[in-house]
């Protein structure tokens, strides 16, 4: 089931994930194959941790061996957070949002999720 109807839910599950951003693709949230979910992505939170220089992050929704771009390149100035959803986004069975960063170690990325079932 590659996109399950979620008008007859039997689980929602909450869920936060919290990653340090790679200089390549760093998984934040993956939703896989045969999972029988559709994962909703509520927030996604972008955090510069160094006081000294701002750094860039692109995340991406990798789906079927291709990254669609979500946000590219944006640069986080020093000691702050950045707000990249302004709606939820749904990733589906095989789906994975990825963020990377142009200094590994320098961005946290934090996520608010449902896995609904």
């Amino acid at each position: 089931m590659a996109n399950p109807n979620i008008v007859n839910v039997s689980t929602i599950l909450a869920n936060t994930a919290a990653i340090s951003a790679g200089a390549t693709a760093t998984t934040i949230v993956a939703n896989g194959a045969g999972s029988n979910s559709v994962y909703k992505i509520d927030g996604l939170y972008c955090a510069n941790n160094d006081n000294a220089s701002s750094y860039n992050i692109t995340i991406d929704l990798y789906r079927s061996s291709t990254a669609y771009n979500v946000a590219s390149n944006i640069s986080i100035p020093t000691g702050a957070t950045l707000d990249i959803l302004s709606k939820q986004l749904w990733l589906v069975e095989g789906d994975t949002l990825r963020a990377t960063a142009n200094t590994a170690s320098k961005i946290t990325v934090v996520c608010s999720y449902e896995i609904i079932s």
